[in-house]
């Protein structure tokens, strides 16, 4: 029996380098350090469009928007997500509901989540009840515990609403 159900996982990393601020979730956070990336580094919506095109099976993220192609340099990581929304669309699948967590010391989460939520939850058309973001430290283990990078955990389940458009 298919129930037509998908499911999808992500991760992403970035480093710490000289900078005022990290984006995630699309959201600009004031911070002490920058995210060493290509693109704007937001591990949030990185980890959350491999776990959406995980769940597709299209790959990854470094597929659809290769580091090493210019065009990406500081892009805002919010029109990948939304792209990501748009190649699931395309094959008849709609986003069901999505969860991630951050690894990190710091910056602290907890003022940003909702705007953070809501970001989400307009790029990929789901009600904001059906976004869930979640942050925990590594308690000053590994690279994460010692402030040099930060981290993200993302998980999708998506379904077959349509053949392919």
């Amino acid at each position: 029996m298919t129930t037509g159900l998908r499911i999808g996982q992500g991760y992403d990393v970035h480093a710490f380098e000289a900078g005022d601020h990290v984006t995630l979730g699309g959201v600009r956070i004031p911070h002490s350090q920058g995210i060493r990336a290509h693109s704007d580094g937001d591990v949030v919506l990185h980890a959350l469009c491999d776990a959406l095109f995980g769940a597709a099976g299209l790959g990854d993220i470094g597929m659809h928007f290769p580091d090493t192609d210019p065009q990406w340099r500081g892009a805002d990581s919010r029109q990948f997500l939304r792209h990501a929304k748009l190649l699931l669309e395309r094959q008849g699948l709609a986003i069901v509901n999505v969860d991630v967590t951050v690894l990190a010391e710091a910056p602290r989460l907890g003022k940003h989540r909702e705007t953070m939520r809501s970001n989400i939850s307009a790029d990929l058309g789901l009600d904001q009840a059906r976004v869930n973001i979640k942050a925990t430290t590594s308690e000053g283990l590994g690279f994460i515990g010692q402030r040099q990078g930060i981290a993200c955990h993302a998980i999708a389940l998506i379904e077959q609403t349509s053949g392919a458009k």
